[in-house]
């Protein structure tokens, strides 16, 4: 699965292939469209300007959840159809998905009788789809689940369930299912220009290689604008005139480490002091904290944590646990842009966490299918809705979306969750192989951490790898595990690449120095 023979066929291929799908955006909404469309049997070629999932579907919470808090906001048909994706995406990737106890504390008398009608409310919206069911705790209860939890003034709590699951890894793994259904999907590769018919219609793009450096141009006859944090980019490019479709918020969490809670449960705030929930998930041996909802001014691929950010999760954490974190306890620091599709009328208004969850789907007048918002909880119903759109507009002959019981790559039932290989899937016992045949494969790239050099050499060549980035924040969870540890880890990574890539040593250094440079914005200082 090299990126190098995707992209030369599509070179080949040029104008002289009409595709049926080119979808652009390699995150969890274009990703998804993809497997959609080529295992509907349609011909379709996906392209990312950077890595898979470099920006928002990276960056997320970790879980795959219906929305307590949207629940509260009474968007109860946002919540049960996030909560029936829920139960697919749990069935069709149970090596990345997993059934999560959250414990909300009461330390109000209200609290538990009112929370516990509601989270009940939420499991009779996942129906067949539910992972457990709601019930309350008692005080003893919650400190025998969660020891760790702030226990002044605690009365007791509620439990109740939902997914949590690996982002880039599940993005990385849809990329191998779209190929493996027919599909052709290259990272570094940008749209840098939409082309025309005699109609003025929308007929191709032109593709920039960001890797080789030149430029190509493809055709096709549904165009999908799945960019993300980049939509309006590409709307411009087809209507300058046009006003911006979504608006930026940004979301930070901090890493820090297990003794924080060490429990297999995760602990859930209702209501922060700005009105939002915060969560404290369990993630690979570490705990994640968050998050937050800041309206920022433009869209990067890097955003940056702000500092009273940061001070805000640690502080609101610092009431709900006994061992408050600080500053020098955070291992790594990490932002995402939301795209959030605010209403156009009053899209200058809207605060951002009052705009929906919920997704955006349009049609151009030239053509071109736009896609936005949503979640990555609800990526495979925006990819059916999304193609269906597409067949409907552009006259292409009907076919069946057959998305809701298909299996991702690496499908493998009751993973060994002790073992940091379960991420692969049934791709571990390859890995395996690789650490059996050479010894050398087998070495740890870091003492802090379980990776290894053989999960480097699969990343190049089964998964499509191009940088010491794409391998230590997406393909391995390095950088979030722990930022520091993984700027140090950078040299031997770069070294591995270099050979399995044909890089020299000046390729090496550059690699090196750009990785670090990115990875001390993960670090607080």
């Amino acid at each position: 699965m090299e990126r190098k023979h995707y992209i030369n066929q599509l070179r080949e291929s040029n104008t002289s292939v009409e595709w049926d799908f080119i979808v652009i955006g390699g995150g969890a909404t274009g990703l998804g469209i993809a497997v959609d469309a080529a295992s509907r049997g349609y011909k379709t070629v996906l392209l990312e300007q950077a890595d898979f999932a470099k920006a928002t579907s990276s960056r997320s919470t970790k879980l795959v959840h219906g929305g307590v808090r949207y629940l509260q906001k009474g968007d109860v048909a946002l919540v049960r159809e996030a909560l029936h994706e829920r139960g697919h995406l749990s069935r069709n990737a149970p090596h990345l998905v997993k059934n999560q106890r959250f414990i909300i504390g009461n330390y109000q008398w209200w609290e538990k009788p009112f929370y516990t009608l509601g989270l009940i409310f939420y499991d009779v919206l996942a129906g067949k789809m539910g992972l457990g069911h709601s019930l309350p705790m008692s005080k003893r209860e919650v400190i025998r689940h969660i020891p760790q939890i702030e226990q002044k003034n605690l009365r007791g709590g509620v439990v109740y369930h939902d997914g949590q699951f690996d982002d880039s890894r599940l993005a990385i793994n849809l990329m191998q299912t779209a190929i493996e259904q027919g599909a052709v999907a290259v990272n570094y590769a940008g749209v840098v220009g939409l082309l025309r018919d005699q109609t003025n219609k929308i007929a191709g793009v032109s593709v920039e290689d960001k890797i080789a450096g030149n430029t190509f141009e493809l055709r096709g006859k549904c165009i999908i604008n799945a960019t993300g944090i980049f939509v309006d980019e590409i709307i411009k490019m087809d209507n300058p005139e046009e006003k911006p479709l979504v608006r930026p918020s940004q979301g930070v969490h901090v890493v820090v480490d297990k003794s924080f809670l060490d429990s297999d449960d995760a602990i859930m705030v209702p209501k922060t002091s700005d009105g939002r929930v915060m969560f404290g998930v369990p993630w690979h041996n570490r705990v994640i904290l968050g998050t937050t909802d800041t309206p920022v001014s433009e869209f990067v691929l890097e955003p940056k944590a702000l500092e009273e950010e940061v001070d805000f999760i640690l502080e609101t954490a610092g009431r709900y646990l006994a061992k408050k974190p600080q500053r020098k306890d955070v291992l790594c620091v990490f932002a995402g842009l939301r795209p959030l599709a605010a209403p156009r009328k009053h899209a200058e208004e809207a605060k951002t966490k009052e705009i929906s969850r919920s997704h955006k789907l349009l049609a151009s007048d030239s053509g071109l299918i736009t896609i936005t918002g949503g979640k990555w909880t609800t990526y495979r119903v925006m990819a059916e809705e999304t193609v269906n759109l597409a067949i409907k507009t552009r006259g292409l002959p009907h076919r069946p979306c057959t998305t809701r019981n298909l299996k991702i790559h690496g499908y493998r039932e009751n993973p060994d969750r002790n073992n940091h290989l379960y991420i692969y899937g049934n791709d571990q016992d390859a890995i395996r192989q690789l650490q059996e045949s050479n010894p050398e494969n087998a070495r740890k790239l870091h003492p802090k951490l379980d990776y290894t050099v053989a999960e480097v050499v699969w990343a190049v060549q089964k998964e499509m790898a191009c940088t010491i980035d794409d391998v230590l924040a997406r393909r391995v969870r390095a950088l979030y595990m722990d930022a520091r540890a993984s700027i140090e880890m950078a040299p031997t990574v770069a070294s591995i690449m270099a050979k399995e890539l044909g890089k020299d040593q000046t390729w090496e250094e550059e690699q090196i120095r750009e990785y670090s440079s990115l990875a001390k914005n993960y670090c607080l200082s």
